[in-house]
């Protein structure tokens, strides 16, 4: 083997096929067509003199010459994206962009006017924001910051609480009293379908919704009762509490970064204006 042949590209190239498992998936993760990743890996193997996968009806499978090289990719790439944290994290300018991941109903009923007075203290911040109820890879720059209610964030990122987030029941006035708003399997929210299973909430439950907004416009349009947090729910004029906070479905509000971002001073001030505004909200 020629390791003087062997190119970045080349090793991605590989890395994509051994982790997809074929052509397409490669393409798709590189984004190139198939017959253009097919070329790149025959001219990578007639270089090397070594074939680094096994073709087969149900997709590529590599060699043990291709595992090594797959491994070697993911290591270089785990160096390139923690050099590339380094450097950023070296930026003392109060400007450029911080992409940031939040869910729907934050980004709705609590983020969205701070993230408008944040941008007007500081114009030269880009805001990216990106819905997503699953929490993006920090370490690979899927996000910058991580808005997200947790117990336990992950400990390989640093933050801070933000904030307690409460929970109550709400339906609409003239709701039907028996009926139940509950969340779809899809939703994951495992805390919720036990308070609902252990209230008998869920044999009255006649509508499901993989998402908090769609439970929220369920109740708000009368098709049953929905536990809701109070920060989205309380600000909706047509709905009711009922009852007092659920205190097994309180959760914590965490701002989370990587370490090697922590000192960027566009993610210091972000985290700091962010973590003062949640502090004087009224809905948490």
């Amino acid at each position: 083997m020629n390791e003087q042949s062997l190119h970045w590209d080349d090793l991605r190239v590989v890395q994509a096929i051994a982790e997809t498992g074929s052509l397409s998936g490669a393409g798709r993760r590189l984004g190139t067509s198939h017959a253009t990743v097919f070329r790149r890996l025959n001219a990578i193997e007639a270089r090397l003199g070594v074939a680094l996968f096994e073709r087969s009806r149900t997709g590529y499978a590599p060699t043990p010459a291709g595992e090594d090289l797959a491994a070697v990719a993911a290591r270089v790439e785990a160096e390139v994206l923690g050099a590339e944290r380094r450097v950023v994290g070296r930026d003392l300018k109060l400007s450029g962009s911080i992409r940031v991941t939040t869910t729907d109903t934050l980004l709705m009923g609590l983020l969205s006017p701070i993230f408008a007075d944040l941008q007007r203290t500081h114009p030269e911040i880009v805001l990216e924001v990106a819905v997503s109820n699953q929490l993006f890879n920090l370490s690979q720059r899927d996000a910058d910051v991580a808005v997200r209610p947790s117990l336990s964030p992950p400990e390989h990122l640093v933050g801070r609480r933000a904030g307690r987030i409460a929970q109550a029941a709400y339906a609409r006035a003239d709701s039907a009293a028996d009926a139940w708003v509950g969340p779809d399997r899809h939703l994951g929210y495992a805390a919720l379908d036990a308070w609902m299973a252990a209230n008998g909430a869920n044999e009255r439950c006649r509508y499901r919704v993989d998402t908090m907004l769609g439970m929220l416009a369920a109740a708000r349009d009368g098709l049953g009762s929905a536990v809701l947090p109070c920060y989205l729910a309380d600000a909706e004029p047509a709905l009711t509490r009922i009852g007092e906070p659920i205190p097994e479905l309180a959760t914590d509000l965490w701002l989370l970064t990587h370490p090697d971002l922590r000192r960027v001073t566009r993610i210091r001030a972000f985290m700091a204006f962010l973590a003062e505004a949640l502090a004087d909200s009224d809905r948490l």
